[in-house]
């Protein structure tokens, strides 16, 4: 049984990594899949790939710091197939750099793209969401937010833990229109943002420090989404589930 069969459903950054493993995994479950980032060309690619899996899928290009942008995407993925039932805001950067160094720009880009798009993402989503009877929203943090700190990750660490507190704050009060709001937050998985130039498995599980031994597969993230956003999660409102292999324990 395909637990999203005729649901709508929007992720963001959904051109590679953990935002592509989403939308894929919703596809093979029977998703209609619209997947929405700045580049043409790999949305265009995590289209074909979900055909390919039986899938139906749409590419829009946006970009989630714009607020005129971020309004035309959701529309446009209501329009697409009439109706937002799941919407995931996976979108982000990655900014490394001890605080006393840190660039402004590059400090105000990561909270550009990691918090307001967030922000604006949800405001839109729920605008449709409460005409529509309800939805699930999953938002992608990170175990770099409340939950672990790693010397000069500190711009990334605090937009993420921003994107935990704001996912609870909007979880209370959509809960009583029917909108159900979570946030994974993913420790290092196979993506090249955990990987140093040569670096093989064990040894960047070493230097992650990974209980587990390895780092997570993209499935497996993508998963953990695919769970919250599903009736078995019903009653999880306002959660914050970090997978990262005992990274954080």
């Amino acid at each position: 049984m395909m637990r999203f069969a005729g649901k709508s459903v929007l992720v963001t950054g959904g051109g590679s990594g953990i935002g592509r493993a989403t939308a894929l995994a919703f596809a093979r479950e029977g998703a209609r899949v619209v997947v929405a980032g700045r580049g043409r060309e790999p949305l265009e690619e995590t289209v074909k790939l979900a055909e390919e899996a039986g899938g139906r899928a749409t590419a829009i290009t946006a970009d989630v710091t714009r607020a005129a942008d971020v309004e035309r995407l959701v529309s446009g993925a209501v329009a697409a197939y009439g109706g937002l039932d799941v919407a995931v805001n996976n979108a982000g950067v990655l900014t490394a750099g001890p605080v006393a160094e840190m660039d402004e720009a590059d400090w105000a880009r990561t909270f550009e793209v990691n918090v307001t798009g967030v922000m604006l993402s949800m405001k839109h989503e729920i605008r449709h969401m409460r005409a529509g009877g309800g939805g699930v929203i999953v938002n992608v943090g990170s175990n770099l937010g409340p939950y672990k700190r790693v010397p000069g990750m500190g711009a990334y660490a605090a937009s993420k833990a921003a994107v935990s507190a704001l996912s609870r704050t909007a979880a209370l009060e959509c809960i009583g229109d029917g909108i159900r709001i979570n946030t994974v937050s993913p420790g290092a998985h196979d993506t090249s943002m955990s990987r140093l130039p040569g670096e093989t498995d064990d040894e960047r599980a070493a230097r992650l420090g990974m209980p587990i031994g390895r780092v997570g597969t993209l499935r497996e993230a993508a998963g953990a989404i695919l769970w919250l956003a599903s009736d078995d999660a019903g009653f999880a409102v306002g959660h914050d589930l970090v997978v990262d292999g005992g990274a954080t324990a």
